[in-house]
This record gives C-alpha cells, structure tokens and sequence, in this order.
C-alpha cells in the first residue's frame, strides 16, 4: 500500500474507532448514573412510553391508596360510634336503655329514677353520634346538607387508555341515628315518641301504661336490630376497604417492579462493559498514536 502525506487512512480509522468506544462509554457511564438503561425517549421509544404510561398508573395508585386510608378512618370512625350506641357491653347504650326500661315493668318501683338514668342515656348516644366526626364527615348524625351517598374510592385500572376507577358505595341513611328531618334509627317517632325522647317518669303500674312500656321494649329492640345490622354493613365495608388497601400496595410494587424490568440498567453487566470500553479507549488512543507517527517516517525516505 502507497505511503501517503495528505491521506492517513490508519489514522483515520483508529479515529473512527476511538469515537466509537468514546459513545459508548458515554452511553455506559449514563446508565450507571441513572441507573436506567431507558431514561430518555431516545434510549428506546417503545419502553420509554410503557415505562412512562405505568409511572403514570402507579401514581393513581397511589391516590388510590391514600383515598383507602382516609375512607378506612372515616367508616372505623363511624362503625366505632355504632358499637358505642349499640352498648354491646350492657352497661351503656340501647342494650343499657332496654333493661331498665324492662326493670320498669316491675311493681311499685320508681320510674323517675329510672327515668333520669335514661336521660343520661339518651344524651350520651347523642353525643356519641354528634363526635361521630372524622375530616368533617358524619353519617349518624346528618343535616340538611349531608349527601344521601358517599362513593369511597377503591381502586384503579386502565385497559388501553381507558381509565377505570371503582368506588364502594355507602348509603348514608343505612347508619343515620338522628337526622334533621327525624328520620334516624333514634329519633324517629314510633307511637307516642322516638327513643331520643322516651320518658317514663310518669307511667304507673296501670295496665295502659305497662302496654306502653312493652311498646316501648319493642321500640328499642328494633333500634337494637337496626344499629347492629349497620354496624355490621360498616364492618364489612371496613374488611373490603382493608383488603382493598392491600391489594393496591401490591399492585404498585408489581407495577414497579415491571418499570425496573423495562428500563432499569443491569450494573453487573454496566460495570464489565465499562472496564472492557476503558480499555478500548486506551488501545485506540494508542493505535492513533501510532497511526499518526506514520507521516512521520516518510521524511525517513527523504534523507
């Protein structure tokens, strides 16, 4: 081959060889980083857009969670309220208010003491239903602007880019103790009165008024009935939204673990692949090294 002054083909080849391995060790120290193999479009324009889409969808996920958690503290607040009227333990609530009102039944015994604990009975389920608040919400005890029903939020899904979001429907009136139309499980009227305004400190032994209290018994008992299905409605509901949360915690690690198969770099193979490409460059800077020497041993042939 003829020994040029103008053209270095060695030279120019070594070059071309040197920007070469100089790319791709830019492009291996990007990965390593980033720690990404895909961080940009450019990287690869497929993975890129699905990596992109499901950061998207993990990011409603995660709405979707922190709903969960909020809807999960409103009904425990809501359901612990319920068991605290429902007085499971007989020493409070409606199951209390049903025993003395059939101690009242009893011969010759003094219905206006029985009556004040009553009261004390009655205002403390009120309260109860009254403190019944969690981030400005209650359901046992509503007013004119309480919505008939809450959509609590329990999941998310796209199908293509069709979104979906599915709620848990509550119906507020299924769990109102005391409304402000009187419509509630303790202040709607039934016969003479509701439960929220019981009085039996006049009722004697007469036949009339022990028919009234038996009324009365069967009055609380229904309310029993009624509360207690609510409350259990709201423990089931409490189990959905709990299972719920779980699934969508391991939804988001599913669909991060996915984006990390996408475009996470393998720093294994980053790291060799660097060392191999260090040594490349250093035998291409050496090899143009050379190759750029060859012009001058042609001033050797002129000596």
């Amino acid at each position: 081959m003829a020994s040029s002054l103008l053209t270095n083909t060695a030279a120019m080849t070594a070059l071309q060889t040197l920007r070469s391995v100089s790319a791709n060790m830019q492009m291996t120290e990007n990965r390593i980083s980033t720690g990404q193999r895909v961080a940009t479009a450019s990287d690869n324009s497929a993975y890129w857009s699905i990596a992109t889409s499901m950061r998207a969808d993990n990011a409603a996920l995660s709405a979707v969670s922190d709903s969960l958690g909020l809807s999960a503290a409103t009904v425990d607040t809501e359901y612990t309220a319920l068991t605290s009227v429902l007085g499971s333990d007989g020493k409070s609530g409606l199951t209390k208010l049903q025993s003395l009102l059939v101690e009242a039944k009893t011969a010759g015994i003094d219905r206006k003491k029985i009556q004040t604990e009553i009261t004390q009975i009655q205002q403390d389920m009120k309260n109860t239903a009254n403190s019944a608040t969690f981030n400005g919400v209650n359901w046992l005890s509503t007013t004119a602007t309480t919505p008939t029903t809450v959509n609590l939020v329990s999941s998310f899904s796209r199908v293509g880019g069709t979104p979906t979001i599915n709620t848990i429907q509550v119906t507020v009136a299924n769990y109102s103790l005391y409304t402000s139309t009187q419509a509630g499980f303790l202040d709607t009227v039934s016969g003479a009165a509701s439960i929220d305004t019981i009085n039996i400190g006049a009722l004697t032994d007469s036949a009339a008024d022990q028919t009234t209290l038996d009324g009365l018994i069967a009055q609380v008992t229904g309310a029993i009935n009624s509360v207690s299905q609510a409350a259990a409605d709201l423990g089931a509901i409490k189990n959905r939204i709990s299972n719920n949360s779980d699934f969508v915690k391991s939804l988001m690690d599913s669909v991060t673990s996915g984006i990390g198969q996408l475009v996470d770099a393998d720093m294994n193979a980053e790291s060799t692949r660097l060392q191999a490409l260090q040594v490349q460059q250093q035998l291409g800077v050496q090899a143009l090294s050379i190759a750029n020497q060859n012009s001058q041993s042609i001033l050797s042939l002129f000596k």
